[in-house]
């Protein structure tokens, strides 16, 4: 047709309903304790929003709030009762979906990264990594933490698997602290990868332990590092997100998120090229590969039980602000992906 344009919707997913307007930063389902799926998106346009995921795929537009600057992360409470959200403003802010009342429960002297729930058997609490070069642990009933770490630089990127916790900071330093009973450092290394990291997920063994992590650098390269390797060569780094660009050198994208499948173990990278990819790590392989999409893909994440994979396509400042098109929506999809993500049998 003469002037119609050619769908975003390269890989024929389903497309979440009035979806934010800047890219989105954040992005996590609901936990396994509701029995529906919501997924809350949080944007750089100071948005976060929820949605509720019906079985068809369809998504209903459930409620909205603005904070005081662009939203950095988010994360869900144990019980699915209340979202926490971490912003620019150098704030948290809890928000009750019941009452769809939010207040702020934690604060930084600079933009704050990340937040994630700790759930142990005998204490829970808020951990928060901020730009100020400090991680914190709060209550979330009472207005000081209950425990503030000096980090040697900013925090870029984190995440929690109980009784574990792991940081990545700028200058390519990696912590790793262990939570039982008080949050106390267990390891510091350097980056394996030569370049800035973007994100880290901590992954499971067979027994459902969390063991070791995943993390994702600007330079298209994702390493595999166990914490305690029983084989040196269990520890691995493998180049993704890159593609054979004009006059035959590469062209180098970032690795933009990682998410390991709740059952399957396997796991997901999100580039700035605007791929998805699924991977095997044990066999070492890779189990598919998306179209490109129109922009890059930001954020992923998986629902509680592995069958919805969500996507948020926007622009990410990888390539700077002369090919910034506002004519270019940000979309956020969702993929029926339990098939999909099967480990590889040999």
């Amino acid at each position: 047709m003469f002037g119609a344009t050619t769908s975003t919707n390269r890989m024929n997913d389903f497309e979440v309903a009035s979806p934010p307007d800047d890219s989105v930063s954040a992005l996590e389902f609901s936990p396994s304790t509701l029995q529906k799926n919501f997924l809350i998106a949080g944007s750089w346009d100071n948005s976060v929003r929820c949605w509720e995921v019906e079985q068809n795929g369809a998504t209903v537009p459930k409620s909205m709030k603005t904070m005081g600057g662009p939203v950095l992360d988010v994360c869900w409470s144990d019980d699915g009762t209340k979202v926490f959200i971490a912003s620019c403003d150098k704030q948290v802010k809890l928000w009750d979906l019941a009452s769809d009342q939010v207040m702020q429960v934690a604060a930084h002297d600079g933009p704050i990264k990340t937040c994630h729930m700790v759930k142990g058997p005998n204490y829970q609490c808020l951990m928060t990594g901020s730009w100020d070069k400090t991680l914190k642990f709060w209550d979330t009933r009472t207005s000081n933490p209950q425990l503030t770490i000096n980090l040697p630089e900013r925090c870029y990127c984190a995440d929690v698997d109980y009784p574990m916790a792991v940081v990545g900071t700028a200058g390519r330093g990696l912590i790793i602290y262990s939570l039982e009973n008080t949050p106390t450092e267990f390891k510091r290394q350097e980056s394996p990868l030569k370049y800035q990291h973007r994100t880290i997920s901590i992954f499971k063994d067979k027994k459902k332990a969390p063991t070791g992590y995943a993390l994702g650098s600007i330079e298209g390269r994702v390493a595999i590092q166990y914490v305690n390797p029983v084989n040196p060569k269990d520890n691995f780094t493998f180049k993704c997100h890159r593609s054979t660009g004009t006059s035959g050198f590469q062209d180098i994208y970032a690795v933009n998120d990682i998410a390991f499948h709740p059952v399957h173990g396997t796991l997901v990278t999100v580039g700035a090229d605007g791929t998805f990819s699924f991977w095997d790590k044990d066999a070492r392989t890779k189990l598919k590969s998306s179209e490109a999409m129109d922009q890059s893909i930001t954020k992923c994440g998986f629902n509680a039980n592995g069958q919805i994979f969500a996507y948020a396509v926007g622009y990410d400042w990888s390539k700077g602000h002369e090919y910034f098109n506002p004519a270019k929506k940000p979309q956020i999809f969702l993929r029926s992906c339990f098939e999909e993500l099967k480990p590889r049998v040999n």
